[in-house]
């Protein structure tokens, strides 16, 4: 396959992919015999769109999603596109009221990746930055992990991490770190307006070296026995608290920490 193109598979992601941006595809592969009625709803609803749909043997779908479940349906896309962090800048540059950034230090299972970027998706989060080394792609597997939201987000791909994050600062954002070790829980702080989501990876957490650049850090209580949650979960619960209390009537204005 041409390095330019990559292929997405599974029906809610192509058919977010479809709704989104359908000039990114360049074809949709449908499988042949008896079809779902679901995977004839994306073949019609490409056709509709002008999008050239094929139809194959299940086989060449089933090594197209490298044996993984495509319900039927694979499309081939343009490689996804990462923004620069100087175009993250500039976005918010004009920015006055509240907003949260999304930053994923060094995250490197697609599944968690895709997990998260769907919940920030739900929540209204729409900028995410990762390093560009030392960290999962958006590959399919992230794509359909996602349910489609990542084709509604804008990814940055930072080269230097810890230098993209005091731009922001200059830019009066500040950062929260989620830090099992942190001993204030994430509903006894007051979070700022403009705020930095700060994840890290699966095993190690954030890098020492990006914790010392989180204005706070703060952690999720638990009473069981387990000690830890995995990254997507534990972030889906940090970014529904940020979401809570940007839309509680009772927010009162958060002070700098």
């Amino acid at each position: 396959m041409d390095k330019e193109k990559q292929v997405i598979f599974g029906i809610h992601p192509i058919l977010e992919k479809l709704r989104a941006s359908p000039d990114d595809i360049t074809e949709i592969i449908v499988a042949k015999g008896p079809a779902r009625l679901a995977s004839r709803s994306v073949g019609a609803a490409a056709r509709k769109l002008g999008v050239r749909v094929n139809y194959a043997d299940p086989a060449v779908l089933d090594r197209l999603a490298m044996g993984q479940r495509h319900q039927g349906v694979v499309a081939q896309i343009n490689a996804f596109a990462y923004l620069q962090i100087s175009q993250l800048l500039q976005s918010i540059s004009s920015l006055s009221g509240s907003g949260e950034i999304l930053i994923l230090d060094g995250l490197t299972d697609p599944r968690n990746f895709g997990a998260l970027l769907r919940t920030a998706e739900a929540v209204g989060i729409q900028h995410v930055v990762i390093p560009k080394d030392r960290s999962v792609d958006v590959t399919p597997t992230v794509v359909r992990t996602s349910a489609g939201a990542v084709h509604y987000l804008k990814i940055y791909k930072a080269t230097n991490l810890r230098q993209s994050i005091t731009s922001l600062k200059d830019h009066g954002f500040w950062f929260a770190g989620l830090d099992v070790h942190a001993t204030t829980r994430i509903y006894d702080r007051v979070l700022p307006e403009k705020l930095g989501i700060v994840l890290g990876s699966e095993g190690e957490g954030i890098r020492p070296l990006i914790r010392r650049e989180c204005d706070f850090l703060v952690s999720i209580p638990m009473i069981g026995q387990i000690s830890s949650l995995n990254v997507g979960v534990a972030g889906a619960v940090f970014l529904y608290e940020v979401f809570r209390q940007k839309h509680s009537v009772d927010r009162v204005g958060a002070k700098r920490y």
